[in-house]
């Protein structure tokens, strides 16, 4: 198992006195700057580093020794369930859960009525009566809570600490064509942060269906059909299975992932995208897949899915590396491992990387595959690539405030 080398902010920097070094291309003239002053919204301080004068075949990176402390990312999962307890609290969401899916099993076999909310936007009459399944049982137990539904918005009180996220059918084009993967998700926020979470995945296929259940509650653990469930511990982007997905909308930030699927698909096993959010953040939790981020997702696709990612042992985030609530617009999940193993020294490569790509465009295919990739790739992890593709975006004005949040809903954010 790798170890991770990423940094808490009260640690100070270590380099070997013996760098272990490689050598990209031959960059004889390129030298460290004395200091780096690292980005503060991910709460650093200024560093003092080494002031490297390189020749002839003295390696362009330094290595980092070892460090075992692992740069925490701030907690999405609430602090507590509030006055319900827990063991109540997701008794009942994952009951919700299951109540939508009966009803989507009863369909799946079924031919669909589907219409639809944009150009290829669907929606069945499945999603609908899914979702007024899950509300019964919802209001049956809590009647004072606040609900927000896809398919029907905002209903209850917005006075109320807990707020109800529900998609009762995410993925509804896979559900249409009978292609897996999607599933009923239902998240329950506590002044804003999530606090219990069920995710039921349809597996299988048409004629073989089944489900599986993701639960979690804030502090508890993730669980799959009651087993308890860890993030894989891959600490390297050649070794890992990525998930990716794209809005409806062909903007600006589907664009710029469509560059980043290309960037990581070649550096990678594959990226994946199967299109359902709450899903692909499950396979994070899982184990079976190391990182899943998306722009333009909404609530309902990631309240249950962000806790599910976190208490089995992963890290949530913003695609810019910010801290992430549920009313962002876009998220990153990893096992934790590969979220940013240098966070600190993305801008002090930056001219290498950037260097190093006009001469790797001279450079055969087989020489980048062979010789550089491997060493270009090394320490650039996926916040490495993905935040400063999204700063670009906040760049041309693209708005990542907050997405949406309940007039009079109090939260903790």
């Amino acid at each position: 198992m790798g170890r991770s080398l990423v940094f808490s902010t009260n640690i100070p920097l270590e380099f070997s006195q013996n760098p272990r070094s490689f050598s990209l291309l031959n960059h004889s003239k390129l030298c460290f700057p004395q200091r780096f002053i690292e980005n503060s919204r991910c709460g650093f301080k200024k560093t003092q580093l080494l002031n490297l004068k390189l020749a002839g075949n003295v390696c362009t990176k330094a290595a980092l020794s070892e460090i075992t402390n692992e740069r925490k990312y701030p907690k999405v999962g609430a602090p507590s369930t509030g006055p319900i307890s827990a063991n109540h609290l997701i008794q009942v969401v994952e009951t919700a859960a299951k109540t939508g899916a009966e009803v989507v099993m009863d369909a799946v076999n079924k031919p669909r009525n589907i219409t639809y909310k944009g150009l290829t936007d669907l929606v069945t009459d499945t999603d609908k009566m899914s979702e007024a399944a899950i509300l019964e049982v919802v209001k049956r137990n809590f009647g004072d809570h606040l609900i927000l539904g896809e398919e029907g918005g905002i209903i209850g009180d917005t006075l109320s600490d807990y707020l109800w996220c529900i998609d009762p059918l995410d993925g509804t084009t896979n559900f249409a064509h009978g292609y897996p993967s999607f599933a009923v998700s239902v998240g329950v926020l506590f002044r804003g942060n999530p606090a219990a979470a069920a995710v039921v995945e349809f597996v299988g296929g048409p004629m073989a269906w089944n489900t599986r259940t993701f639960t979690a509650t804030a502090g508890g653990g993730a669980f799959c059909n009651g087993q308890t469930i860890h993030a894989s511990q891959t600490d390297l982007v050649e070794q890992s299975l990525l998930v990716t997905g794209f809005g409806y909308e062909h903007d600006d930030p589907w664009a710029t992932n469509i560059e980043l699927f290309k960037e990581f698909t070649d550096v990678s096993r594959g990226v994946r995208r199967l299109g359902a959010a709450a899903v692909d953040m499950c396979h994070v939790a899982l184990g079976i897949a190391e990182a899943y981020w998306e722009y333009r997702l909404k609530p309902w696709d990631m309240a249950a899915g962000v806790l599910i990612v976190e208490e089995a042992g992963g890290t949530v985030s913003r695609m810019d590396g910010g801290k992430f609530c549920v009313f962002d617009r876009s998220v990153l999940v990893s096992n934790g491992v590969l979220h940013a193993k240098y966070p600190f020294m993305r801008e002090l490569f930056l001219p290498f990387t950037r260097k190093d790509e006009k001469e790797i465009a001279r450079a055969s295919t087989s020489t980048w595959k062979e010789k550089i990739a491997p060493h270009h790739m090394m320490d650039v992890e996926l916040l490495e690539r993905i935040a400063p593709a999204t700063e670009k975006l906040k760049s041309k004005g693209i708005d990542f405030s907050l997405w949406y949040k309940p007039a009079n809903y109090r939260t903790d954010l």
